[in-house]
């Protein structure tokens, strides 16, 4: 049954209540993996468990410049007691332990950073804890512990450790974690392509002049650059006019060539708000949600065809962000098995009164600065879900959970802090 136009939402849903919903009906199969050359796969996420083909380091290597000893020998050595060894060679970086003269008790072996640890010594006395003679011997002036100052074999990377699990997204660190294995290529999934159609006869695309009662299309170039941030694949499917017939030809061929799609626009409860009705015409179990107790993106649904996921994002672009963190970022994480980020919060003091007189969860967008007595959080505003400069102006997100009527002004707040460069 379609509801009435202009009667409001029957009912909303918490969004996690919508989100799970969702989840059990996606039939999220097992992503293609591809393997790739190492210094490609920036970004993408690791389809397979890589784990470390060798110990790291392969050998007993030295941590720093000094004299490579047997612990014992060096015990009660002090300033006023120091203890005196044989100098009977040296280890550099790049030699082998062939090469590397074996000590004895009461030997030492001149060692710098990386050189691999003689036979017989089990420690490493820093170079300015040390004086040489002039005799071929030197004097010890601390003592030192069994293999203090030394890289143990395997200590980076033991041989079957894991380097890098299923579903992480690959950043400049793991690619210097598998070069240093010698790892070229690895096993990352497939890029899920998101297909994005905007809707509305008042859009006109970038670039274009806007006629009077037209706006330009910012959620669609937002939306995009979501997809690309995620590690995904953007497909335009351009604009649809206000006609079911239309919208659900554009959507089915967007479930032909993608593995979701996200409709922007039509989704409230208007008299041109055709989107549900267009998607339910596709196939089953069509519209799972539409309505979420959330402010702004109130108007956001999300239907299965076939078991891909259909996401009925708000036009509006600050409600459109929302609802793309708030239902699709999970769906996508799901498919490629990621774990959930943990948000960078902050703690500071209200600059003024928030209101959530509709009982939803909102998400007050906020600018944090820190002051002498600490941080100040200062509300730009909770409704306005058109006004991108919101976003360009806030730093962080304050969060007003269900039915709680606001914050007062002096309340000690969290705030998730947005990525800043």
């Amino acid at each position: 049954m379609m509801r009435k136009k202009m009667t409001g939402f029957p009912s909303l849903l918490k969004a996690d209540e919508a989100l799970s919903m969702l989840l059990e009906k996606i039939d999220f199969r097992e992503l293609r993996v591809e393997r790739i050359p190492l210094e490609a796969c920036l970004g993408r996420y690791c389809g397979e468990d890589v784990r470390s083909p060798v110990n790291v380091p392969a050998f007993d290597r030295s941590a720093m410049d000094g004299y490579a000893v047997r612990a014992e020998d060096t015990f009660g050595a002090s300033p006023t007691n120091p203890v005196t060894l044989e100098l009977v060679g040296v280890s550099h970086a790049g030699m082998t332990l062939d090469e590397t003269p074996k000590i004895s008790p009461g030997q030492t072996v001149e060692i710098y950073t990386g050189g691999p640890i003689p036979a017989g010594a089990d420690a490493v006395v820093m170079a300015e804890n040390v004086k040489k003679t002039s005799d071929g011997f030197i004097e010890v002036y601390r003592q030192v512990y069994p293999f203090q100052n030394v890289s143990r074999v395997g200590e980076d990377f033991a041989e079957g450790e894991l380097v890098v699990a299923k579903g992480i997204r690959i950043r400049p660190w793991h690619i210097g974690a598998l070069a240093s294995l010698n790892i070229t290529h690895i096993p990352v999934y497939v890029k899920l392509r998101i297909a994005v159609l905007s809707t509305g006869s008042e859009l006109v695309e970038l670039g274009q002049q806007p006629r009077k009662g037209q706006i330009i299309n910012s959620s669609k170039p937002m939306l995009k650059a979501l997809i690309t941030e995620l590690g995904c694949e953007p497909v335009d499917l351009g604009t649809a006019e206000d006609s079911i017939d239309t919208v659900s030809a554009m959507i089915r061929e967007g479930l032909r060539t993608a593995d979701m799609v996200i409709v922007t626009g039509g989704t409230s409860v208007g008299e041109r708000d055709i989107v549900p009705e267009a998607v339910n015409k596709l196939g089953k179990p069509g519209v799972i949600f539409h309505g979420v107790r959330v402010r702004p993106a109130k108007p956001t649904g999300a239907a299965v065809i076939d078991g891909k996921p259909v996401f009925m994002l708000s036009g509006f672009p600050v409600s459109a962000l929302l609802g793309f963190v708030l239902f699709v970022e999970p769906v996508v994480n799901t498919f490629y098995w990621r774990q959930p980020q943990i948000p960078c919060t902050v703690r500071g003091k209200l600059s003024r009164r928030v209101a959530n007189p509709s009982l939803s969860k909102a998400f007050v967008r906020v600018f944090v600065r820190k002051t002498d007595e600490g941080y100040v959080v200062e509300p730009l505003m909770l409704t306005g879900s058109g006004l991108l400069s919101t976003l360009t102006k806030a730093n962080g997100i304050l969060v007003v959970p269900e039915d709680v009527e606001g914050f007062d002004e002096g309340d000690i707040v969290e705030v998730h802090l947005l990525k800043q460069d």
